[in-house]
């Protein structure tokens, strides 16, 4: 079984692992599967190829023995049910880890990328100074009940997950912001996600694809 990914030709976020294929690339680590990426510009992702693949136009997307899926935490699931590794063998915590996946994209996530939309994108609108401390108070709401879970374990569950996984992915976007370090338990569980082999592996693979672009464009 070949499985194909595709990914930013040109990540718009410059190799530090914040792009979404980066969260498949770990997956595909931890359960030691061997995978081959498609790179797309932004031009390519808007075409009639990549739109039946995902109609929305966006990376990542996984193929494999003639299943095309797309969004970032439903192709993880699909790894995690495929290979050991991700998720444990008791029903009741298989059940557990994959609500803390849909913890870490539905309610953790959106008022970070909440937040990334503020700062980047609405920081020059006349209302903006206004809006940013009411975005960042529902981040810290978020991450208040996440960190104070994370005190006294290592990971959201007895052992890492696909939703660990996802929540440190989705938690990497904070560390501009300077939210994280208010939260130690958070910023420490962080680095033991950013720590494990098949991160480093993934990672290193994303920074890859942007060196090479880089001089491509000198």
């Amino acid at each position: 079984m070949t499985i194909t990914i595709t990914a930013f030709k040109t990540s718009p976020d410059r190799g530090r692992g914040l792009a979404r294929d980066t969260r498949l690339r770990w997956a595909l680590e931890e359960v030691g599967q061997d995978y081959e990426v498609r790179l797309l510009s932004f031009e390519d992702m808007k075409r009639p190829g990549h739109l039946a693949l995902n109609p929305f136009g966006q990376i990542p997307t996984y193929e494999a023995d003639g299943l095309a899926l797309f969004e970032t935490g439903a192709i993880i699931f699909h790894i995690a049910e495929q290979a050991s590794g991700l998720l444990p063998l008791g029903k009741a915590a298989r059940a557990r880890a994959v609500t803390w996946m849909f913890a870490a994209l539905n309610s953790v996530e959106p008022p970070i990328l909440d937040l990334e939309t503020a700062r980047l994108l609405e920081h020059d609108k006349p209302w903006s100074q206004e809006r940013l401390p009411m975005v960042i108070d529902r981040v810290r709401k978020r991450l208040q009940p996440l960190a104070l879970r994370l005190e006294t374990t290592d990971w959201l569950e007895d052992q890492f997950s696909a939703g660990d996984l996802l929540m440190v992915s989705v938690l990497q976007r904070l560390r501009s912001s300077g939210l994280l370090d208010e939260f130690p338990s958070l910023a420490a569980y962080v680095v033991r996600g950013e720590a494990r082999p098949a991160y480093q592996r993934a990672f290193a693979a994303q920074l890859a694809v942007f060196k090479a672009g880089a001089v491509d464009l000198t």
